[in-house]
């Protein structure tokens, strides 16, 4: 049980350490919790496209209906934000999700979905991790059923409701990474209209031999295939499809604060409300909403703090710089898959390009970029607390006006730039983070960054 650690999005680990034994501990645990908590509906498990994923399911699915709950489980591999608005729509007790998302293959994880469909804050995953003990199951009379269900449709109805959108002028090349948004984000989208050329739209377990993760350096296919069928917007998913990226025929793969800032502003078109973004993510999203008469309001990184926000404020978007966004009207979590018809609705009201271009005119260029440095999980506290004493006055000659500690330490300049120094949640690293008007600018300021925290490390 000692190996079992609830991080940022539930437990992950490589399959050395993630075995059938603890996943079946993790069950045991989501059903004490439950079962204490009174809730007696039934329960999800979705998994995604990894080799061990469905094994491991059945496995929590066993353990679940062992401690007298209904279970479900999906027809196929699903994407995480599937699982999530299932919760809602039928109203489950929650969810447990096998996945670990972009990670590489020889990594799996668990998390643990609330009944509201937003991700568990670390209250309910504290209290989780505190009832970890083998599984007790009940007499076989006294156990559960276990149920195959579809999980698409439902969604995929929401979706289409939701966004509402007629795509028939426009071609989209969709590249599901061989993850679990293959004949799910394309299927929405072409659903709505439009011609879609996929990419990677056939299971594989190893990925390809890489990450599932819709960065730039694994999304080349994209922009080639664009090319080739004229196409006017390009889509991918991570592993799980619970975060998008896009590319545009002049652009390429774009930088999701550029994303977010063109969906806040296709979304203002016809509606109005605040937007949530997390310290890592652009001022531009405040630009816009300033002309809009609309607040925004900053969260620390996760999207589990976003979600949180979102509720008490009704917002209309939330959203991090890492592709994890979700609007008003759907479940708390985020969710690639209706990003994907999403951001085909803001193709076809107006060209991605043009339309940020109208932006850049409007609210000024931005540029962000952020680095990593090596730094043990063990020491990251400690680098936190010697950064505070270690503080300085400029920044890349810029003089800081006010220093924010939301998440680590973002330094606000004068000048409108910032820069961010805040551990990884998710690796041992430190993240550096930098925007400002220009990339000369935005080097400078990760330079400086770079050599405020590495002697710390």
């Amino acid at each position: 049980m000692d190996e079992i650690s609830f991080g940022t999005d539930g437990w992950r680990a490589t399959l050395d350490t993630f075995t059938d034994d603890r996943v079946r501990i993790v069950g045991q645990a989501v059903a004490d919790y439950l079962a204490d908590e009174g809730h007696t509906d039934p329960v999800l498990v979705g998994y995604d496209a990894r080799e061990t994923s469905p094994g491991f399911a059945e496995s929590l699915a066993e353990v679940l209906a062992g401690n007298g709950f209904d279970v479900l489980l999906p027809e196929r591999d699903c994407p995480t934000p599937l699982v999530a608005y299932a919760i809602v729509e039928r109203g489950l007790s929650g969810a447990l999700m096998v996945t670990a998302s972009h990670n590489p293959p020889e990594y799996n994880g668990v998390k643990f979905i609330p009944a509201d469909g937003a991700p568990a804050l670390p209250e309910i995953t504290d209290a989780v991790a505190d009832r970890l003990a083998e599984p007790d199951l009940l007499p076989e009379p006294e156990r559960g059923t276990i149920e195959r269900v579809d999980i698409v449709s439902p969604h995929a109805d929401h979706a289409i409701d939701l966004v509402g959108s007629d795509l028939s002028d426009l071609t989209v090349v969709y590249d599901a990474m061989h993850g679990s948004g293959r004949g799910v984000t394309d299927a929405l989208i072409e659903s709505a209209g439009a011609e879609v050329i996929r990419l990677r739209c056939e299971r594989d377990a190893t990925f390809g031999g890489i990450s599932p993760e819709p960065s730039a350096e694994y999304l080349d296919g994209l922009a080639e295939a664009m090319d080739e069928h004229d196409a006017d917007l390009g889509v991918a998913n991570d592993g799980d499809a619970d975060r998008i990226a896009i590319a545009t025929p002049d652009r390429g793969v774009l930088d999701e604060n550029l994303f977010f800032a063109a969906v806040y502003d296709y979304l203002l078109e016809s509606d109005s409300g605040p937007a949530i973004r997390t310290v890592s993510t652009t001022f531009l999203i405040d630009r816009i909403a300033e002309a809009h008469g609309e607040e925004v309001f900053e969260t620390a990184v996760g999207f589990k703090w976003v979600a949180d926000a979102m509720g008490e404020h009704d917002a209309l978007i939330g959203g991090e710089e890492s592709g994890g966004f979700s609007i008003r009207g759907h479940v708390r979590e985020k969710d690639g898959v209706l990003m994907g018809l999403l951001a085909a609705s803001a193709a076809a009201e107006e060209d991605f390009d043009a339309r940020l271009a109208r932006i850049a005119d409007e609210y000024g260029d931005i540029v962000a970029d952020k680095i990593s440095i090596d730094c043990p999980d063990s020491e990251k506290a400690r680098v936190i607390d010697d950064l505070e004493d270690e503080l300085p006055e400029t920044v890349a000659g810029r003089d800081i006006a006010k220093v924010v500690t939301l998440d680590g330490f973002k330094l606000l300049l004068e000048d409108g730039s910032w820069l961010l120094v805040r551990p990884s949640g998710t690796e041992p690293k430190m993240r550096v983070y930098a925007e400002a008007d220009s990339d000369e600018a935005v080097s400078e300021l990760l330079d400086a960054g770079r050599e405020l925290v590495a002697p710390l490390v």
